[in-house]
């Protein structure tokens, strides 16, 4: 993985108009913060959003292709975003509240 500083900035700009974000690299790539939701992530330049039952079928209807890590054969649970909704905020919002809204559902109860 890898990405590089022009691309992290450019998600950064795009998804701050839709919801306050952090992020931080991580194994090569970068993770995305929404509050303590880890909803999505950057590799080699793309724009990965978690995906479950209730968005997987919008990026695929899209022609999105899942996220191998690490040329492991096994996908993980994020597809690519398409690339026109970075500048499109209004588009991009219903997107990034599905991510979150599946984040949300896979989210592990918080040990006693």
């Amino acid at each position: 993985m890898g990405f590089s500083k022009e691309y992290r900035e450019k998600v950064e700009e795009a998804l701050s108009k839709v919801v306050e974000i952090r992020t931080r690299p991580m194994f090569g790539g970068v993770g995305i913060y929404a509050g303590d939701l880890f909803f999505a992530l950057i590799a080699e330049d793309r724009l990965y959003f978690k995906t479950g039952d209730l968005n997987r079928e919008d990026f695929e209807k899209e022609g999105m292709e899942p996220f191998f890590p690490y040329d492991s054969p096994t996908p993980m649970g994020y597809h690519e975003l398409p690339h026109r909704l970075l500048s499109r905020p209004k588009a991009l919002a219903p997107w990034v509240e599905k991510a979150l809204a599946v984040a949300e559902s896979k989210r592990k109860p918080k040990r006693r």
